[in-house]
């Protein structure tokens, strides 16, 4: 069966920062007296996952990192320590008529809304699936699911882009056809491409 959808992860793929930058961020803006406190909620309370499964909204993940303004810090870190790939919008341009294409993140859910609204993304994607929003993450099989069921998609439609071999790994196991960005240098016996200009020479082959 003919692929006519592109599922795109965002960090490491549409973003250049393959883990984000936000608890170099977070630490970057405390004292050093709080580093500790930091850790434990990072670490130990998993603060950041249980925001990026949609357990708590983004204004109460970081009130309770100790943010006084959490919307200013939100858009602050999007707009100022995440870069968006160079080769993303021309390959968009080129390709989103060409293909259905998917956001399939793991994020906080207004994180992601705003990112793709602040780099004029939206128009690109039918639809976006984000963790925060189904509270599920990559690699739990039910993400892709889910992906699958609201795109009406069949797994054999579908190119999965991921700078994660397990969440490869775990898309492939559905049917998936999975590509690594290799923005992290991954050990990978599948299909790998280092930017946006190589996924397009592998699509027109």
């Amino acid at each position: 069966m003919e692929k006519n959808t592109i599922f795109f992860d965002m960090y490491g793929v549409i973003l250049k920062e393959s883990k984000g930058f936000f608890i170099p961020y977070t630490y970057m803006n405390f004292d050093q007296s709080e580093y500790d406190r930091l850790t434990v909620l990072f670490k130990e309370e998993q603060l950041f996952t249980k925001a990026s499964n949609g357990d708590i909204n983004s204004d109460e993940f970081l009130t309770r990192i100790g943010f006084v303004d959490p919307h200013f810090h939100m858009m602050n870190y999007i707009d100022n320590y995440l870069t968006l790939d160079e080769g993303f919008i021309p390959f968009a341009e080129k390709y989103a008529s060409v293909y259905d294409f998917v956001l399939l993140s793991n994020d906080v859910s207004e994180w992601s809304a705003y990112i793709t609204e602040h780099y004029g993304l939206d128009k690109y994607f039918k639809h976006k699936i984000v963790s925060g929003d189904v509270k599920c993450r990559k690699p739990d099989r039910k993400i892709y699911e889910i992906a699958l069921s609201e795109t009406g998609k069949r797994p054999e439609e579908c190119f999965f882009i991921d700078n994660s071999v397990k969440n490869l790994i775990a898309a492939e196991e559905l049917g998936i056809k999975p590509i690594l960005f290799n923005r992290d240098q991954e050990e990978y016996d599948g299909l790998i491409v280092n930017e946006f200009s190589e996924l397009a020479v592998l699509l027109e082959s």
